[in-house]
């Protein structure tokens, strides 16, 4: 699948000139979602007899690296719609069947946000501050606060989780609530430093239920193999960096215009892009996005092609999004110092890919986290 079969020039275009205005209104990409539903984007991952696109992870890597490149916030907050259904096309392609029902809910327009991440837990999906009471049928209700739960604004579904203490050993259920059911609510607290149009907004759980049809996992707590674990990191993690590759393509795409518009007196008037420190500094930009595209490809393809990496598929998927999301923050620095000082001002688009690379610290797995699995994986744990 070609990306500019689906995000053509002209919706390119057209998402990249409202992004300045959302940033500065802190405002959600509301006429980009609605163009991107239009072009079956949130359908990426459909099957084509449902019809979606039927798309791979691969191809999908593709289309958000295009989109993250004309508008940041946009792409992130598509993502973690993109994720759920990712992780069901994951899941079903290895032979387990239980989240097809988000490929045939989001076939028919429903828009899945992704209610995971919680505020203090850095065991991320190993444990949860979020209470899962069990419900006479099979359902579960949650109570808790979640972070980061993009699209706001407009979701429809919500996938999450929370800790079930009510038997002998705690579990770990995950299930999916409605929007146009009661026990939820937004805070109106997404005002940040960049990704401002995602609205990425605190969404507190106060008794939200999920029915037993909508259970699809009870897991203990504690590192765990199960193929959901499995699918939600290999397709959160990949997306992801896929973004922040977006953003890094972009950034250097903006140095090499720099470099030919601005002149320099002192060489008496001829580009930058004649200086050799000026192209020491873009090439070290390139090549620094070259590194990471081969290691985004591979990982993409192994995950479309059902490689058995085994155990050591977790510091992979750790150590892809840390290189991709460090490696943009790398390009979006050298890409402001090429640019001179024009890209201070706030009418600079690199001022906004400077704020947007940075919530790359945030998001799992972060630095600390990826360093410790790899670590563990090549070392061993640490004794004692």
């Amino acid at each position: 699948m070609e990306p500019e079969s689906v995000l053509r020039d002209s919706l390119v275009e057209r998402i990249r000139s409202r992004a300045p205005g959302y940033d500065e209104r802190n405002e959600f990409f509301r006429e980009d979602f609605d163009e991107l539903v239009e072009a079956k984007y949130l359908k990426a991952f459909v099957p084509q007899a449902l019809g979606g696109l039927g798309a791979s992870l691969a191809d999908v890597v593709r289309l958000q690296r295009r989109l993250a490149a004309a508008a940041p916030a946009t792409a992130l907050g598509v993502n973690m719609h993109l994720v759920w259904t990712g992780v069901a096309r994951v899941v079903q392609a290895r032979g387990d069947a239980s989240l097809d029902f988000v490929l045939e809910e989001a076939a028919a327009g429903e828009v899945f946000s992704f209610g995971i991440s919680e505020a203090g837990n850095d065991s991320v999906l190993f444990d949860s501050v979020t209470a899962a009471q069990p419900q006479e049928g099979g359902g579960y209700r949650y109570s808790g606060t979640k972070v980061f739960t993009s699209l706001a604004p407009v979701w429809t579904r919500m996938g999450t989780f929370g800790k079930d203490t009510s038997g002998e050993e705690p579990r770990l259920v995950y299930g999916f609530i409605r929007r146009d059911e009661p026990g939820w609510r937004h805070l109106d607290d997404w005002d940040t430093l960049g990704m401002r149009a995602s609205q990425s907004c605190t969404t507190i759980l106060d008794g939200a239920f999920a029915p037993a049809d909508r259970i699809v996992r009870s897991l203990p707590v504690g590192p765990n193999p199960d193929l959901l674990i499995f699918g939600i990191f290999a397709v959160f993690e990949t997306l992801l960096a896929a973004v922040y590759t977006g953003i890094a393509e972009r950034a250097l795409e903006l140095a090499v215009e720099a470099a030919h518009r601005r002149k320099s007196l002192r060489n008496g008037g001829r580009p930058y892009s004649q200086d050799p420190d000026i192209r020491w500094q873009v090439a070290e930009a390139a090549m620094t996005v070259d590194g990471v595209l081969p290691q985004l490809e591979r990982v993409a393809h192994d995950v479309d092609r059902l490689v058995d990496r085994g155990a050591a598929w977790f510091p992979a998927l750790s150590g892809l999004k840390h290189r991709a999301t460090e490696a943009a923050r790398s390009v979006v620095d050298i890409s402001l110092r090429v640019g001179g000082g024009g890209g201070y001002f706030r009418s600079s688009e690199l001022q906004r890919l400077y704020r947007d690379v940075l919530a790359g610290l945030y998001h799992p797995s972060d630095p600390e986290s990826a360093h410790a699995t790899v670590a563990n994986a090549l070392l061993g744990p640490l004794e004692g």
